[in-house]
């Protein structure tokens, strides 16, 4: 069994994730750009090694695992100087967790392939909660056999995983599925606007669409805990939901596929984002709606 396990990116979801592998007993070695996010969690389980670079990491395991903003920082701590590949032994596993693109993924895997190192991809989904609570959904892409090798950490992690297909096949789904969050959030947050508007209470009106064909994540997990509240705290990044509709308007278009809706939320979306802050969460897209149509959606009572 694999036990030595490297992870690289200590962020909202990656602490929790390489928390829950330090506790079920890996031999964990981690690495963040933040070195401060390593040592925290280092004070939390004594066992883990903090390392000073990606090949450090590499080195000192069998499988990585990363969790980044994007495939090209997966690349670039990859194949890039001090990399994962210059400590790579033989038959290592790289599992990209990230949201990436596509088309980066396969061409990561296709340059470690060619110094006999393997990679699968498995983004998630359950946000910082699914992390904490080791509840996330992997979507994975790559070779069964390494599959199987690394399914054990995913379980750990993880409460389901599905194998889409070849490498790459996983980092698709994630930006599908992230598209219809995305549309999902746009199209609450402007019937809410309008019930408000209409004198509807939009706390009542959540609960009528988590009884109703309305129902989504959005609805029930996301309205009064964020919007309602007034707090607009999701940790998710609207930059990273922008990032990833641009992924998947990217495979649409190279698939010739038309999504004219999708292209327009899209749209709106980045207008969201080019008003935002920087790092702004992916919450402030309700506050733009707010603003774009002069209502609060806020309790009435």
């Amino acid at each position: 069994m694999d036990r030595r396990i490297g992870f690289i990116g200590l962020g909202v979801m990656g602490t929790p994730m390489a928390g829950h592998l330090a506790t079920a007993g890996y031999a964990l070695t981690v690495f963040d750009i933040d070195g401060s996010k390593a040592e925290r969690l280092k004070a939390a389980h004594p066992t883990v090694k903090v390392a000073g670079s990606p090949r450090e990491v590499a080195a000192a395991s069998e499988i990585v695992i990363t969790m980044l903003p994007s495939g090209e920082y997966v690349r670039d701590v990859a194949l890039g100087p001090r990399g994962l590949v210059e400590g790579f032994g033989s038959e290592a596993i790289l599992v990209d967790t990230s949201s990436s693109e596509p088309a980066i993924t396969v061409a990561t895997a296709e340059a470690l392939r060619e110094r006999g190192i393997d990679m699968v991809d498995a983004p998630v989904s359950g946000a910082e909660w699914g992390a904490r609570r080791a509840e996330l959904v992997f979507m994975v892409g790559g070779h069964p056999a390494s599959i199987a090798r690394v399914r054990p950490l995913l379980d750990v992690m993880g409460k389901q995983v599905f194998h889409l297909g070849p490498i790459g096949a996983g980092h698709t789904m994630k930006s599908l599925n992230n598209l219809v969050t995305a549309m999902t959030l746009l199209a609450t947050s402007e019937a809410l606007a309008l019930g408000t508007k209409l004198g509807l209470d939009p706390e009542l009106m959540t609960d009528v669409l988590n009884l109703s064909t309305g129902m989504s994540w959005i609805s029930q997990t996301h309205i009064k805990q964020r919007v309602t509240s007034r707090t607009f705290d999701d940790p998710f990044k609207l930059e990273l939901m922008v990032k990833d509709l641009r992924i998947a308007m990217e495979l649409a278009e190279s698939a010739a596929v038309p999504m004219p809706f999708s292209a327009y939320g899209r749209e709106l979306w980045q207008r969201a984002e080019a008003v935002a802050e920087p790092g702004a969460s992916v919450s402030e897209l309700v506050r733009w709606v707010e603003r774009s149509t002069g209502v609060e959606i806020r309790k009435t009572s």
